[in-house]
């Protein structure tokens, strides 16, 4: 099984539980739909499915309660995965099959999943989305060490000429220089909450949370302010690359006590005396990857 291991698992079966709320949406106008199909299973084991429900006419299912792993897995490093994956099949007349596998769950949490289906086209009939190990378990690329504050007067340099909170940023899903990964139109406020679901654990403090919610922001908004990619001849504003920039998951769960503290603090960032560019605020876990003079988690 590639959830947890089988001791981990059986461990889940008689401990913590989260809760899931799933809402299933049409592509293309981002409107509710009814009576859509979805059937719940573990990634681990997809066949066996434990949960069938069908979405309401606000396309949302009844709020689940599932097995997820002890608490404490995730709040202190830990050999075990600390969240649970799951697997969602989701289908309505009309439109593609859609599939999401790895959906996170963690113990005393309320993970968010919004599904998209797209109108169902000839020899198009099923979507899948798999989304990948969270970076405090999974293996990934470490950050590539720059200064936290940019240089402001390099010839022909484009820089804002004050920080503005973007509506949208563009994700390059992929390196900077890996032209066949995919760039995503996202909502600001939904970037961050999904690079924070991504790096970050539900289940931490509120006020762990916001600090590290408060680096993302800035990481991210000194992205925007110093047009960092776009002075590089791209088309892009951040990519999801975590050897660049911050892992950002297409189709990912996200998590309520996150999500609430992004809505809180969405327009702050960090700066310093006398310099106007957020700055660039690079972090390591502290414990797989050390980084003298960063940030840890």
């Amino acid at each position: 099984m590639n959830v947890f291991s089988l001791k981990a698992a059986q461990t889940v079966e008689r401990t913590d539980q989260g809760k899931l709320r799933l809402s299933v949406l049409t592509a293309d106008r981002n409107q509710p739909i009814d009576d859509a199909s979805v059937s719940i299973s573990y990634s681990g084991d997809p066949d066996s499915v434990i949960e069938e429900v069908n979405t309401d006419s606000s396309g949302q299912i009844p709020e689940l309660i599932l097995p997820a792993p002890p608490l404490e897995y995730s709040m202190a490093p830990s050999e075990y995965q600390p969240y649970a994956e799951y697997t969602f099949r989701i289908s309505k007349e009309g439109y593609e099959d859609l599939e999401i596998s790895g959906a996170e769950i963690l113990p005393d949490s309320t993970a968010t999943q919004q599904a998209f289906l797209r109108p169902a086209a000839p020899g198009e009939n099923f979507q899948d989305i798999v989304i990948p190990a969270h970076t405090l378990f999974g293996n990934y690329p470490e950050k590539i060490p720059e200064d936290e504050i940019k240089p402001m007067d390099t010839s022909g340099e484009i820089v804002l000429s004050r920080v503005v909170i973007p509506e949208t940023v563009v994700v390059h899903d992929g390196t900077p220089d890996n032209t066949s990964a995919q760039n995503y139109f996202v909502r600001y406020r939904d970037y961050i909450k999904n690079v924070a679901c991504s790096e970050i654990y539900a289940t931490w403090p509120k006020d762990t949370i916001r600090a590290n919610v408060l680096a993302i922001m800035s990481f991210t908004l000194n992205r925007v302010y110093t047009e960092w990619y776009r002075n590089k001849g791209y088309d892009f504003t951040i990519t999801s690359s975590t050897a660049f920039d911050h892992k950002w998951m297409y189709g990912r769960n996200l998590f309520e006590s996150i999500s609430e503290v992004v809505d809180e603090l969405f327009d702050n960032y960090l700066s310093r005396p006398g310099v106007r560019q957020p700055i660039l605020t690079q972090y390591c876990d502290g414990q797989r990857v050390q980084c003298p003079g960063w940030m840890t988690q």
